[in-house]
């Protein structure tokens, strides 16, 4: 597996309630996401802003409401599939990177990304650079967490503080009322 280094400006838009934590990962290791299983904690990001917008938006026609955030990224070992496969470079199973890994877990099949994100993590990368499926021509970059180094960094921009600090600003919803 060939690896890079990771470094720029990066985005993501976070659902209001999680945007007091704009680095935590928390999110995708709660259900996986398509380079990680469960309990993995990875944070999501794009290299432009249209790309973060489309990732979000997914395939809903609607944006829902979302906290824009930038980030300054330097890591100092990625494995960069940002060209997309090349049989000369990399394992075929990359050819599954873009597998529908939400209907497999539905099925309860592992899906091939997840191995391929086990394979990224047992070779001591701190992520992933890869095509995006929710606007071609775009790139996103997937970061674990957990193999952050003192030498990487990873800073969510908010030099004026404006981010929330907890999750106070979102109360749960209230209840409906009964009717009988």
């Amino acid at each position: 597996m060939i690896g890079a280094p990771a470094s720029g400006t990066y985005f993501r838009l976070h659902a209001p309630r999680w945007a007091h934590q704009p680095t935590s990962g928390a999110g995708a290791a709660r259900h996986g996401g398509r380079l990680n299983r469960p309990g993995i904690e990875a944070l999501y990001l794009a290299s432009d802003l249209e790309t973060a917008v489309a990732e979000f938006k997914q395939a809903s026609p609607l944006l829902a409401p979302a906290t824009i955030v930038s980030y300054s990224v330097s890591l100092s070992q990625v494995a960069d599939f940002s060209k997309g496969f090349d049989p000369a470079r990399w394992h075929p199973l990359w050819q599954d990177l873009f597998c529908d890994w939400r209907k497999l877990v539905l099925d309860r099949i592992e899906p091939p990304s997840w191995v391929i994100s086990d394979r990224v993590l047992a070779a001591g990368f701190q992520g992933v650079l890869f095509p995006s499926a929710a606007n071609p021509g775009g790139t996103n970059l997937v970061v674990y967490m957990m193999r952050l180094a003192a030498t990487d960094r990873l800073v969510a921009n908010d030099p004026h503080g404006d981010l929330p600090k907890n999750q106070s600003s979102w109360p749960p919803p209230a209840s409906a009322p009964i009717l009988e």
